[in-house]
C-alpha cells in the first residue's frame, strides 16, 4: 500500500535520522479485544497526528517569540517551563536519557498546559518587565524598610529647643538647628510675631544672677553660646538700633582723646575705620577706668589702655611701657558685658559699667574683671573697641549683609519705611509750583503755619464730625495708645533704661504718661548719646483741647499728629524724632 499520507521531503527526513520509539505504558492498551497492530501501521498513526500537532507547536512559537516580555506569575516567579533559547518553544519537563527525543521529532503539548500559559499571559500582559534595581532590599534578610539608623548620622540635621523671652515678659520655645546663627533666629522671630525686618533686632545674652547682658553678634552659634549659659540665663528679642550705628558715625564713638595709632593717620572717618579693622594696624583705647580688684569690693581708678593682645593697666600712673603694664584681660576667651545694677549688686562708683566675662565663667562673680567709666560716651567707646579689635571684619560683613540682601531685591518689592534727615527737606506750596525753603528762619516758619493748618483741620472736622458714641475730643486723647511708641504709665528711670538698651543715636524716642501732671504726657529722646525729657502739655483754644511742645506756639489735636510732625521736623527739639522705642509680644 502507499504511503500518501505524509509529504516525500518529510518522509525523508524521518528515514535519515534514528528515532528511538518509546514503549507504550501498560495504562495504554491497544484496545479492548484487538490484536496488537504492527510496528509500521502504528508509527503512521502516531506521524499523522503529531503533525497537525506540530504545526499548531510552530504557531505558538512564532507568537511567543514577538512578545518582548516573559510572563510572570505571582511572588516574581517565571513560569513552570524553564528558559529557553533564542527562537524555541519550551516544552515539557526533560525525560530520561532513555525517553530523550530528538529535536525534529514533533511531540504532543497538553491542552491544559496551553490554557495554563494563555491564562497567565492574560493576567501579566499589562505588567512591564521592568528589572529591581534594588534586589538585596528585597530579600527576606533585609526588610525593604529603612530602619532609623540605616541614614549615615551626618545626613540627620540636629535640632534643638530654645526659649526666648521678649521685653514684657512672654516667651516663645523655637526649634532650631545645631548651627543656626542669631540673625536667622532673629529673622525667624520677626516672622512668627509679624514685626517689621528693619535689621535692628537682635538677641540679648542676658544673666539676671550676674547682673550682666551682651548683644551677640549675627554671626555666632546660638547653641554654642546656650552652652556656656547658666540655667538662671535667658536669651531676650529687643531692638538694637546702635549695633552698627559706629561704621556710620565713627567719630562719635572714639573720642580723638581716647584714640591712639602706631602710625600717622589722616583723622577721616574711613581711615579710622581701615585701621581698626586692618589686623595688621595697631589701634589703642587709652583713658582712666574704675577697676574693680579680683575678689574684693573695693575700685580703684587706673590708667587703662586696650589692644588687640588684652586689656592693661599701668602700674605707674600714665605710663605705657612694657614693664608698667600688667595684663588685666584677655580679648581671645572673652565677651564683653554691660552691667544692669552695678551700683547696687557691686558698688560701682558710676551707672556706666561694663564687664570682661571669661566664656567658662557662669555663676562665680570672682573672675569677672568688672571696670565703670566716667561717662556713657566713654563706655560706649571701650565697648565699641573691644567688639571691632577681637572680631575685626566679622563686624564689617555683618553690617554689610543686610545692605547687599537689600540691593538684590526686586523692584517691585514693597521696602520698609525708613525717613531720613538728609532727605527731607523744607518746601512751600504756596504758589503755582513748589520751592525748597533755603532760608532756615523761614523753615521754621512754615513748620508753625503748617501745625496751624492742621488745627483748623480738626477743628473743622470737629464741626462736621458725625453723631459718633465716641465724642472727637475724647478721641483724640485714647487714640495714642494704640501707637507702638506709646509705653503708658512708666517711670522716668524705665523709659531711660529702654532708650539705653534699644541703642543711645540720635533721634530714639517714646512717650509716657507724665507722673507730675495726670493730663500731660512726656517725650523721653535721645540726642549725642544723652536722653532728655519734653512735656507735652494739653491747651484748649475755642472749646478744644490741643497738644503742644513748645508753649502752645505749636498746637496738634493728637498725639499721632505731634509725633507725625517732629519726625519731619526738628522745631524746638534738638533733633528729629527717627526711631520709636517698641516692644513685641512673642
Amino acid at each position: 500500500p502507499q504511503r500518501s499520507e505524509c509529504p516525500s521531503h518529510f518522509m525523508r527526513e524521518q528515514g535519515g535520522d534514528k528515532v528511538e520509539q518509546t514503549p507504550r505504558s501498560p495504562q495504554e492498551p491497544a484496545g479492548p479485544g484487538l490484536p496488537a497492530q504492527p510496528d509500521r501501521l502504528v508509527n503512521r498513526q502516531e506521524d499523522d497526528v503529531d503533525l497537525e500537532a506540530l504545526m499548531n507547536d510552530m504557531n505558538a512559537s512564532l507568537e511567543s517569540m514577538q512578545s518582548d516580555t516573559v510572563p510572570l506569575l505571582q511572588n516574581g516567579q517565571h513560569a513552570r517551563s524553564q528558559p529557553r533559547a533564542s527562537g524555541t518553544r519550551s516544552v515539557q519537563p526533560q525525560a530520561s536519557p532513555r525517553q530523550k527525543v530528538q529535536r525534529s521529532q514533533p511531540v504532543h503539548i497538553l491542552a491544559v498546559r496551553r490554557l495554563q500559559e494563555e491564562d497567565q499571559q492574560f493576567r501579566t500582559s499589562s505588567l512591564p518587565a521592568i528589572p529591581n534595581p534594588f534586589p538585596e532590599l528585597c530579600g527576606p534578610g533585609s526588610p525593604p524598610v529603612l530602619t532609623p539608623g540605616s541614614l549615615p548620622p551626618s545626613q540627620a540635621a540636629a535640632k534643638q529647643d530654645v526659649k526666648v523671652f521678649s521685653e514684657d515678659g512672654t516667651s516663645k520655645v523655637v526649634e532650631i538647628l545645631a548651627d543656626m546663627t542669631a540673625r536667622d533666629l532673629c529673622q525667624l522671630l520677626v516672622y512668627k510675631s509679624h514685626c517689621v525686618d528693619d535689621n535692628s533686632w537682635t538677641l540679648v545674652e542676658h544673666h539676671p544672677h550676674l547682673g550682666l547682658e551682651r548683644c551677640l553678634e549675627d554671626h555666632e552659634v546660638v547653641v554654642q553660646v546656650e552652652s556656656t549659659m547658666a540655667s538662671e540665663s535667658k536669651f531676650i528679642f529687643r531692638k538694637n538700633y546702635a549695633k552698627y550705628e559706629f561704621f556710620k558715625n565713627p567719630m562719635n564713638f572714639f573720642p580723638e582723646q581716647m584714640v591712639t595709632w602706631c602710625q600717622q593717620s589722616n583723622g577721616s572717618q574711613s581711615q579710622l575705620l581701615q585701621n581698626f579693622l586692618n589686623s595688621s594696624s595697631c589701634p589703642e583705647i587709652q583713658g582712666f577706668l574704675h577697676v574693680k580688684e579680683l575678689g574684693k569690693k573695693s575700685w580703684k581708678k587706673l590708667y587703662v589702655c586696650l589692644r588687640r593682645s588684652g586689656l592693661y593697666c599701668s602700674t605707674k600712673g600714665t605710663s605705657k611701657e612694657p614693664r608698667h603694664l600688667q595684663l588685666l584681660a584677655d580679648l581671645e576667651d572673652s565677651n564683653i558685658f554691660s552691667l544692669i545694677a552695678g551700683r547696687k549688686q557691686y558698688s560701682a562708683p558710676t551707672d556706666h559699667g561694663l564687664c570682661i566675662k571669661p566664656n567658662k565663667v557662669r555663676n562665680e562673680t570672682k573672675e569677672l574683671r568688672l571696670l565703670c567709666a566716667e561717662d556713657e560716651q566713654s563706655r560706649t567707646c571701650w565697648m565699641t573697641a573691644f567688639r571691632l579689635l577681637k572680631y575685626g571684619m566679622l563686624l564689617y560683613q555683618n553690617y554689610r549683609i543686610p545692605q547687599q540682601r537689600k540691593a538684590l531685591l526686586s523692584p517691585f518689592s514693597t521696602p520698609v519705611r525708613s525717613v531720613s534727615e538728609n532727605s527731607l527737606v523744607a518746601m512751600d506750596f504756596s504758589g503755582q509750583t513748589g520751592r525748597v525753603i533755603e532760608n532756615p528762619a523761614e523753615a521754621q516758619s512754615a513748620a508753625l503755619e503748617e501745625g496751624h493748618a492742621w488745627r483748623k483741620r480738626s477743628t473743622r472736622m470737629n464741626i462736621l464730625g458725625s453723631q459718633s458714641p465716641l465724642h472727637p475730643s475724647t478721641l483724640s486723647t485714647v487714640i495714642h495708645r494704640t501707637q507702638h511708641w506709646f509705653h503708658g504709665r512708666i517711670s522716668r528711670e524705665e523709659s531711660h533704661r529702654i532708650i539705653k538698651q534699644q541703642g543711645l543715636v540720635d533721634g530714639l524716642f517714646l512717650l509716657r504718661d507724665s507722673q507730675s501732671n495726670p493730663k500731660a504726657f512726656v517725650l523721653t529722646l535721645c540726642h549725642h548719646q544723652k536722653i532728655k525729657n519734653f512735656q507735652i502739655l494739653p491747651c484748649e483754644d475755642d472749646g478744644q483741647t490741643f497738644f503742644s511742645l513748645d508753649d502752645g506756639n505749636t498746637k496738634f489735636s493728637d498725639l499721632i499728629q505731634l509725633v507725625d510732625f517732629y519726625q519731619l521736623n526738628k522745631g524746638v527739639l534738638p533733633c528729629k524724632l527717627k526711631h520709636h522705642c517698641i516692644r513685641v509680644a512673642l
